[in-house]
């Protein structure tokens, strides 16, 4: 099966590196990135859509046809946001798009980028794992193909991309440690994009991908 798929969070450090995995995957025919500024990248075949209000996605629906994947990257720390801010970005944007692909492209795989920590549970006080959560509920209800939720944890870069944190540039060389000590809850961002993939190429027997999913699925 070829992919054709829609990219959210490509200025990211996440987004980035899973538009890179689909560069090089023979499995990955065309790319649709939606950004609301320019990621400044060329590849035969990628198309780069700027939109300025992801909370509506009318006036593009027929870019928006013949897709059957869409991994969504795209999000904010909770670090210094309100919760309405963080919301807005991260259920609403994300629900906006998804439900809008799940209407045209009733065969869509949806890959979403959550968190380790995550919880389905409307009443827990930690604002970031409620939103998330959330999310991760509502985009499982749609009515597509499947939906994945990614929960990785520390996320080893790709090196050599341009939009990596610098936190992350710094202690990628304890990568080794990282993996011994967290063990479950950390992974590679080469093996999340692997894995997005492989999702619509080979699906998976569980929707919430954890660390050592994300690792084995990439494999497969």
């Amino acid at each position: 099966m070829k992919v054709r798929t829609i990219i959210t969070g490509a200025t990211g450090m996440v987004g980035e590196g899973v538009l890179h995995e689909c560069f090089l995957s023979d499995y990955v025919e065309q790319i649709l990135v939606i950004n609301r500024r320019a990621c400044n990248v060329q590849h035969p075949k990628l198309k780069e859509l700027i939109h300025e209000d992801f909370s509506d996605f009318t006036f593009i629906e027929s870019e928006l046809k013949g897709y059957n994947a869409a991994f969504l990257c795209m999000g904010i720390t909770s670090l210094g946001a309100s919760e309405e801010v963080y919301t807005k970005i991260t259920y609403q944007y994300t629900l906006a798009l998804a439900k809008t692909l799940a209407m045209l492209n009733p065969e869509t795989v949806i890959c979403y980028v959550s968190g380790a920590g995550t919880k389905q549970d409307e009443n827990i006080k930690n604002m970031w794992m409620r939103v998330k959560g959330k999310t991760e509920k509502d985009l499982q209800q749609l009515p597509c193909k499947a939906a994945y939720m990614f929960r990785p944890g520390y996320i080893q870069p790709t090196k050599g991309l341009k939009n990596t944190y610098t936190m992350y540039k710094v202690i990628a060389p304890l990568y080794p440690l990282w993996k011994l000590l967290l063990r479950k809850h950390a992974c590679t961002l080469k093996e999340i994009g692997q894995a997005m993939i492989h999702t619509v190429t080979k699906g998976y027997n569980k929707t919430i991908l954890e660390a050592p999913d994300i690792e084995k699925l990439a494999k497969a």
